[in-house]
């Protein structure tokens, strides 16, 4: 049989691995941690007897994964799919975001809920092709022509409605701005609409997702995948140059900085130096928390979601998000994700774990327990009281944790329409890094980030394809 090694186990890594085994191919994957998973870990904290997620917490692009049906994850993992998929904080008001497109326009009242529905109706009925195209590269002729073109006008109607109409429909400028602040930077541009767009029409369709047991279920569940074909996972083995594997292909679930270094002498010159500039978006700091009971939300529905948005209006989110490209800001935008709410091995009894994190410089060390904390305490007062441990993980610790995480950035570069297309470059068959037998699979390539594993999935179907004249 041929050798195939795969370089990282974070979801990526370990789909590419899965479908060259189950190719018949002899498969090596080498994970430089002593856990796989990379950023879908879930592990304790220093002693703590709650179970953390070190990366995502929420799933929904899971729910769309071609990868994830095919290689049977959804029949490894329970998925939690909450009927309010996501609500945002206005205030003293909230907007909700329920699976159930209807109701929740009928909850935002009329004017904001026709702005909202007429946005992502169209999205949602055609959910299943919008996911097909979105995961998977742009440079391609598409497959549903037609979808596509409807997300592209509903893409402009996103960037009116979230940078021009806000004021009109605040409500729903808010649901949609918060989904489309999960890409950092603030961007103004039609990514980072489209991204929010991809991510508000999931949340009325297959939901988003918890998985049972934490993130972590998604990595055991694709490295099951992998031995059960007769794959090998080895933790603890750092690699310093691809030629040590003697492998006949290898595919690197790394940053793109580390595919240059990792590759070097083989990547030709001008690819190395475009891996090595890869642009960057700004970092994250994360705080995990344990509660000695419930989130005292002044909205107790809130209690009823996986995800909380705070950061006000749309208008303050992209100004906290601008903000964050150079400083720290003073009132963030704030993901929260609470999954004991709904899977109660997460914490022992009567106590909660939640997960928030906002976007921070590239690199920055900052730690911003204080203005995550007022956030939160705005909307559930007494929040701070109920704190029994928390732990604070900047952006330079994200990347401690996790190499490919550069400078905090969990997007694997920037997601901006420039960096959507050139990832790493401009290529039907991006994954290939020009040189034999060598591939980056990770969120630094085609489709981007999220844990989806389809990076993974589609570069080791192109390497397949060009290597081993296998058309799977």
């Amino acid at each position: 049989m041929s050798s195939i090694a795969v370089v990282g186990s974070g979801p990526n890594g370990l789909a590419a691995a899965a479908v060259a085994a189950r190719a018949g191919l002899r498969v090596e994957v080498y994970e430089a941690n002593e856990t796989i998973g990379g950023a879908a870990r879930t592990q304790t904290l220093e002693g703590s007897s709650a179970k953390f997620d070190l990366g995502s917490a929420v799933h929904p692009m899971a729910m769309l994964s071609e990868a994830m049906h095919e290689l049977n994850v959804h029949k490894r993992v329970d998925f939690i799919v909450p009927e309010l998929s996501f609500a945002h904080v206005l205030g003293e008001r909230t907007a909700y975001a329920w699976r159930d497109l209807k109701r929740t326009g009928e909850d935002l009242g009329a004017r904001d809920g026709v702005a909202y529905t007429r946005l992502l109706g169209p999205l949602v009925d055609r959910m299943t092709q919008l996911g097909d195209t979105l995961l998977n590269p742009l440079l391609k002729v598409p497959a549903h022509p037609v979808t596509l073109g409807i997300f592209g006008a509903a893409t402009l109607g996103g960037m009116a409605l979230k940078d021009v109409l806000s004021g009109k429909f605040p409500q729903a400028a808010a649901l949609y701005a918060g989904c489309a602040a999960h890409v950092a930077g603030g961007s103004r541009g039609p990514a980072n609409a489209g991204a929010g767009l991809f991510l508000a029409a999931a949340a009325h369709s297959q939901g988003w997702a918890i998985p049972r047991g934490g993130s972590q279920a998604i990595s055991d569940a694709l490295a099951a995948e992998v031995t059960a074909h007769g794959g090998k996972i080895h933790t603890g083995h750092k690699v310093s140059h691809v030629d040590e594997l003697n492998a006949e292909s290898v595919l690197l679930d790394t940053s793109a900085e580390d595919a240059a270094r990792l590759g070097r002498g083989r990547i030709p010159e001008k690819l190395a130096k475009a891996l090595n500039q890869t642009r960057r978006s700004p970092g994250s700091c994360l705080i995990h928390f344990v509660l000695r009971e419930a989130v005292p939300w002044k909205d107790p529905v809130l209690g009823q979601t996986g995800t909380v948005h705070l950061g006000g209006t749309a208008r303050q989110i992209g100004r906290a998000e601008r903000t964050a490209n150079r400083r720290t800001a003073e009132h963030p935008y704030l993901i929260v994700a609470q999954p004991s709410v709904f899977d109660d091995s997460r914490a022992p009894d009567g106590e909660q774990v939640i997960w928030a994190y906002c976007h921070v410089p590239l690199g920055s060390a900052a730690d911003m327990r204080r203005q995550i904390t007022a956030q939160i305490e705005a909307a559930a007062p007494g929040f701070g009281d109920l704190v029994k441990e928390s732990y604070v993980v900047p952006a330079t610790g994200l990347e401690r944790q996790n190499a490919a995480l550069v400078g905090g950035d969990l997007s694997g570069g920037t997601m901006d329409l420039l960096g959507s297309i050139m990832r790493p470059r401009l290529s039907p068959e991006p994954w290939y890094l020009q040189s034999k037998g060598l591939y980056l699979i990770s969120s630094a390539t085609p489709p981007g980030p999220s844990v989806h594993g389809m990076a993974g999935y589609l570069g080791a179907k192109a390497m397949l394809r060009r290597e081993y004249s296998l058309g799977i």
